[in-house]
């Protein structure tokens, strides 16, 4: 692979790569210093136009000039440098003191009098240190009415770091290029596989621009005060009791609707998945309405039943003093929105028991109660920690929730955001949002220290298809009942929204009417259009890159492999809010401007939704066997016909979901992308939460209900292409 051959052809394309890069940067930075140095020279003269003949309006008109140019100073000279009459005026003494500091014989003074005396603009060779930064000096002549001489000139000071900001840039486009023109060259080189180095290149750079880099920059504002490391945020943020109240009240909010919500979805899974209920695709739909569909809506519904002026606390149960917001009912919205989490993780893992031991158990006189004691619920406690973590992790980093329903309660999520848009303290809400990640990462570490100190493996020979009903009747009926009140209430909330499509004035005026939707829709078309428009872009795009990414990391073996997977992972873990501020810290300055662009919000779906397509993808290829890939590979395929032949055919459920995720996700998504939103590209979240803010809430309805129906079209038809084998399906029989 490596030969001197090769080595030498590398090093020599190298080189002459860099010559070649060098000259044309450096072509590029001499040109822009020169029309920038025109430029400068132009509106000088044009500045000195307005000079006013009489020295006493000197003063005045320097003023409006500061006013009018702001980061320009001047100061004003009358006469000619080095004659008699040359004198200072009026501006910034600052500049003034710079002239005066130059020697009488210095190259500076004398070329900028001789330009003076000769009618001509002159700009200083090089930025000079002026107070507290760097500027660009120019001397202006004044001419006379006859604009034959000079009546004296102008000092003027203007920023260097323009200039100097575009050096910058233009070095670090130099390395950058070398270093891919290296990298791209090296793997043509030397690799026996160049479509797969290419692959995990593309790969490596779009983590480390898009995942990497903004965390870094959130870190690094963090640490960073006046261009020095400093730990005043972090000193300000732990000693403020405020954002220590929010934190807790982050934690409190996430271990209540933790555990609720695993309680509900575990009696979910179980009655689904180890009873003979009836009706039990009916009640899987109904529970995993919540996880697509738009996080304000259950909040609004929520709202239009139980607030000040609720249907059910004002209307039927004349409450004048019930309060829904607070701890209660965010705890209450989020376990709605979330139970679905902890119903499909539990369902997956109830399914997958094999029922043997089970069997054994019954079958030597235990009854049922012990048997799901001290054989099943072992066996599912590693799930249950598993769907409480994930439920506590999304009860952190939700945003939408509280912010409607929160009141006086503080979490963290929403007090970042407040730093930010509010209060203009961009690094305190960077150090909130990170201050999120704590108590994750705590949880997880815990939960996995504990695993792994115990055996939750059950060694078996041929799996059983089918599962023991583990419930007695009355346990039956009475499990039954709770899923049906459960399911009972969330169609109730959900046709709370609908219902509030066609009343006038929710609270106050019940009338009905179909006003709302003209409005709503009028006023939500262009949201409504934008949020299409870009998730369907970011959908093919999401759904090809985690396939990608997935068989690089199941069948390929190379350096840095684990890091790949961690920075690919890395987005589930972060909370919206701080991906949303890292965003507009690394993309509001060159090179890659991105702020107020669609393609930003395009970027941020297809990586906040990358790990959910990548473990996707890498459960389906762990399935397939290699041999199918490597026989292909033997009768001459490329990678490239290997993947999109035989490999993308057959984890097609995997890449459907994957892209239905990602739509569904870029289509509700609220936490990220409202710090990232423009008026050129809306997204109609926002314009729901703007409504119901607005107590708008038949126009929140109206477009909460169609952005459910436009979701759950796109959910069907994922489901319809993806179908579950019937071979494979487990049945339940009653002992």
């Amino acid at each position: 692979m490596f030969t001197k051959k090769k080595i030498a052809i590398f090093a020599a394309a190298c080189v002459l790569f860099l010559a070649a890069d060098l000259w044309m940067f450096s072509t590029v930075k001499s040109s822009f210093g020169k029309t920038m140095a025109q430029n400068s020279k132009t509106l000088a003269q044009a500045i000195v136009k307005s000079a006013p003949a009489d020295e006493a309006e000197v003063a005045p008109w320097l003023e409006g000039l500061a006013g009018t140019y702001k980061g320009y100073s001047f100061y004003y000279y009358a006469g000619i440098p080095g004659e008699e009459g040359h004198h200072g005026v009026a501006g910034d003494e600052k500049l003034a003191a710079f002239w005066q500091g130059l020697a009488g014989d210095s190259p500076e003074r004398g070329n900028a009098s001789d330009s003076v005396n000769y009618l001509e603009t002159y700009l200083f060779p090089r930025p000079e240190r002026i107070g507290d930064g760097e500027v660009n000096v120019l001397a202006v002549p004044v001419p006379n009415e006859a604009n034959d001489s000079a009546v004296g000139f102008l000092l003027i000071a203007m920023d260097a770091n323009r200039v100097s900001s575009f050096t910058s840039l233009v070095d670090a486009l130099i390395v950058i290029a070398f270093a891919l023109f290296a990298l791209a060259f090296g793997v043509a080189t030397f690799s026996r596989d160049p479509i797969t180095g290419y692959a995990i290149l593309v790969l490596f750079a779009i983590v480390v621009a898009f995942v990497a880099y903004p965390l870094f920059e959130a870190v690094r504002l963090t640490l960073m005060v006046d261009g020095r490391l400093s730990l005043a945020t972090w000193k300000t943020v732990l000693g403020n009791m405020q954002y220590l109240k929010a934190l807790w009240g982050s934690i409190q909010l996430g271990i209540c609707t933790a555990t609720a919500s695993t309680l509900i979805g575990f009696a979910y899974a179980f009655a689904v998945s180890r009873t003979s209920m009836k009706g039990k695709k009916l009640v899987t739909g109904l529970a995993t309405m919540p996880v697509i569909s738009p996080p304000f809506s259950l909040t609004l519904s929520i709202i239009l039943l139980f607030g000040n002026n609720g249907l059910i606390t004002k209307r039927f149960l004349g409450l004048e003093n019930f309060n829904i917001y607070g701890l209660g009912g965010l705890t209450l919205v989020q376990t709605i929105s979330m139970f679905p989490i902890a119903f499909l993780t539990l369902q997956g893992v109830l399914e997958a028991i094999d029922s043997t031991l089970e069997d054994a158990s019954l079958d030597l006189n235990a009854s049922r109660s012990y048997t799901f004691t001290h054989v099943t619920l072992p066996l599912v406690v590693p799930g249950i920690l598993s769907a409480w973590l994930l439920v506590f992790t999304n009860s952190l980093a939700d945003f939408a929730n509280p912010l409607l329903l929160a009141g006086s309660y503080r979490v963290l999520s929403v007090e970042s955001y407040i730093e930010v848009t509010g209060m203009n303290r961009l690094p305190n809400g960077a150090a909130l949002s990170i201050l999120l990640l704590l108590p994750t990462l705590t949880a997880f570490f815990v939960q996995r220290s504990w695993v792994s100190k115990k055996s939750f493996v059950v060694v078996t020979g041929k799996p059983s298809m089918r599962l023991s009903d583990l419930a007695s009747p009355g346990a039956r009926r009475l499990l039954i009942g709770f899923v049906a009140a459960v399911s009972v209430f969330v169609v109730a909330l959900y046709g709370t929204i609908v219902a509030g499509c066609f009343v006038k004035n929710w609270g106050i005026d019940y009338t009905f009417t179909l006003a709302n939707f003209g409005e709503a829709l009028t006023r939500g078309k262009a949201a409504l259009v934008s949020t299409l428009t870009l998730a369907g872009i970011a959908t093919p795009i999401a759904g090809l890159l985690a396939m990608v990414a997935a068989v690089i990391v199941v069948r390929k073996k190379f350096p840095g492999k684990k890091l790949l997977e961690g920075l690919v992972m890395t987005p589930y873990a972060l909370p919206g809010t701080l991906v949303g501020i890292s965003y507009i810290l690394a993309f509001n300055k060159p090179p890659l401007l991105l702020v107020g662009t669609g393609a930003i919000l395009v970027i941020n779906y297809v990586i906040r939704e990358l790990p959910v397509g990548l473990e996707g993808g890498v459960a389906a290829l762990r399935q397939i066997d290699p041999s199918i890939e490597e026989a292909a590979a033997d009768l001459g395929a490329d990678q490239g016909t290997i993947f999109r032949t035989i490999i993308l055919p057959l984890i097609r459920p995997a890449f459907i979901s994957s892209m239905s995720y990602t739509f569904v996700r870029s289509m509700t998504a609220v936490s990220a992308i409202i710090f990232l939103i423009s008026a050129r590209w809306y997204h109609i979240t926002i314009q729901i939460y703007n409504f119901s803010e607005n107590i708008r809430f038949g126009l929140a309805s109206v477009l909460s209900t169609t952005l459910i129906v436009i979701v759950l079209s796109v959910f069907g038809l994922m489901r319809l292409l993806v179908r579950q084998s019937e071979h494979l399906e487990k049945t339940v029989t009653v002992q």
